[in-house]
């Protein structure tokens, strides 16, 4: 289901509407962020729900961007601080969220080809120190990765990214998909890491199909 403040109310659920992050956040309760998705985890096992699309743990990097009310703070402290809380209380009912947008998702506008241009040390230190907090606290089963460009490559499709930091550096062990529609070159998705694309389109499995034949994408990999 997707989220983030609460469960969605989609195909007939019955959900409350909570606070959205950045008021949950302004709190600065962590025993509350987790109290309140302990009773989100509640309302999707009665909805038969697995996995709640969020928290999102992106930076306010500029209060103009479309998606900050899903993410909770400019600080990257106080993001992963109330993330893992919010695992916290939905991993008590054997349900999960999803960690979302990887990475330096900065604006909405024009979100599928904006070019998120980070030096080195600021990626590290701000935009990615969320979710390597939440990942080493909580150990997060599935993640979202982004819609924009990061330093000239689309998330999904980005090695260093997906495999080198996120895989091998971070220790994730859990699983990868794309945000919704994120129609980039489907091999080169597979190959950075992303487990799945959501919710993939004809074309793409036929750019998968045509990879396979001609050798371009080995098969383990997929």
């Amino acid at each position: 289901s997707d989220g983030p403040s609460g469960m969605r109310m989609d195909c007939g659920a019955e959900a409350f509407s909570l606070p959205n992050g950045t008021s949950i956040a302004c709190s600065y309760n962590r025993e509350l962020a987790c109290r309140l998705y302990e009773f989100v985890a509640k309302e999707m096992r009665y909805n038969k729900v697995d996995s709640l699309l969020g928290p999102g743990i992106n930076i306010h990097r500029n209060p103009l961007n479309g998606r900050n009310f899903e993410y909770f703070s400019e600080d990257p402290y106080l993001t992963g601080s109330m993330a893992a809380a919010v695992l916290r209380g939905l991993h008590t009912m054997k349900v999960t969220g999803t960690i979302k947008h990887f990475a330096a998702n900065n604006r909405e506008h024009n979100r599928h080809f904006v070019d998120s241009v980070v030096s080195a040390r600021a990626l590290r230190e701000i935009y990615l120190s969320s979710f390597s907090k939440v990942i080493k606290e909580v150990k997060p089963f599935a993640l979202m990765t982004s819609y924009n460009l990061l330093n000239g490559v689309h998330t999904s499709e980005l090695k260093a990214l997906n495999q080198d930091i996120l895989r091998s550096e971070f220790e994730y062990q859990g699983f990868v998909m794309t945000d919704w529609w994120a129609e980039e070159d489907p091999v080169r998705m597979q190959q950075a890491g992303c487990n799945m694309q959501m919710p993939g389109t004809p074309d793409q499995k036929d750019q998968l199909r045509q990879a396979l034949a001609e050798g371009r994408l080995d098969e383990a990999v997929l």
